[in-house]
């Protein structure tokens, strides 16, 4: 091949922030590595996403002991990505929370996610032997369930699909603060291989309407104030209009893949070349709207095999 598939030259640690974006609301970021936050109640911790593996949970784990000793008792995962979800026992958590459809997701697809992300990133699978098995939710929700952590009230919705079909968000009332996972990115690319084109807008729709005060998001930094917030929210909407349209229109005239990554990247490098892991999303990212612009309404089902068929296609 010509050059490294997807992420397998990342061999580069990143370099961790914790930083807390509300009263007792912390977010946990690597510099475009996958995020996870934390929210501390009057007598335990909730934990939002798990990272890939046990020991680089426990990496999240050490930054929560720095501030509270108080146990860990929920987890919540945005969705159903083998980087975000296989990390889940490191915590010991008496409820580990998903959506309906995120479960639904890991029952349909978890371990070809799972053998897919490892082939692509193995850097984010440290200590992979020490993982148990895919990881299922104990409490699952349709569309919102509330959790309080004493006092604290923790709302969890699924407020329409965007990265996932899944896709959950977690907002704390009381902060105003939002932890949205992978359906707001910061300076980071956005991966769509299993997103919703034509959905995602509407669901940064519905985040703006909580003018909420900070945003942990899935990548990139933690955004505080709302500026912060709104600019992220509307960089990632030109991210996902900037890779939909023009894969789009090369469809719609029986154009080929190879054509529609051409007609990506001549619309998002000049913009978005920079973002952290902007080469390892894009051929995913261009695969997934050339289908969902020809009528292949479900994303479909990543595997290791399937990867590197696409991969090769877009190199020959």
């Amino acid at each position: 091949m010509a050059k490294a598939f997807a992420s397998q030259g990342d061999l580069t640690e990143k370099k961790i922030t914790f930083d807390e974006v509300g009263r007792g609301l912390w977010a946990f970021t690597a510099e475009g590595d996958p995020n996870s936050g934390v929210i501390i109640g009057d007598e335990s911790v909730m934990i939002v996403e798990a990272q890939a593996t046990p020991r680089l949970a426990q990496k999240v784990i050490e930054q929560v002991r720095s501030i509270t000793d108080k146990p860990i008792t929920h987890l919540v995962l945005t969705h159903y990505h083998a980087v975000r979800v296989l990390g889940a026992s490191a915590y010991g958590a008496d409820q580990i929370i998903m959506s309906d459809a995120a479960r639904g997701m890991v029952e349909e697809r978890g371990q070809e996610d799972w053998d897919s992300e490892f082939q692509r990133f193995p850097r984010l699978f440290e200590g992979h032997e020490s993982i148990p098995g895919l990881t299922y939710p104990t409490t699952t929700f349709s569309d919102s369930m509330t959790v309080y952590l004493g006092n604290r009230r923790v709302d969890i919705k699924h407020i329409g699909r965007a990265h996932t079909a899944g896709d959950a968000v977690i907002h704390v009332p009381d902060e105003n603060v939002m932890f949205t996972g992978d359906i707001v990115e910061d300076h980071s690319a956005c991966y769509c291989g299993d997103g919703y084109f034509s959905d995602w807008g509407s669901t940064l729709d519905q985040i703006l309407s909580y003018d909420v005060d900070a945003i942990a998001p899935g990548r990139g930094g933690a955004l505080i104030g709302k500026d912060a917030v709104l600019r992220a929210i509307e960089s990632t909407r030109d991210f996902v209009n900037s890779t939909y349209a023009p894969a789009a229109r090369v469809a719609n005239r029986g154009g080929s893949l190879k054509e529609a990554w051409e007609a990506v990247r001549a619309s998002c490098d000049p913009k978005f070349q920079d973002y952290a892991i902007y080469e390892h999303c894009l051929p995913f990212n261009v695969s997934r709207a050339y289908d969902e612009a020809r009528g292949i309404a479900h994303p479909r089902i990543w595997t290791d095999k399937r990867d590197l068929e696409m991969w090769e296609a877009l190199q020959g």
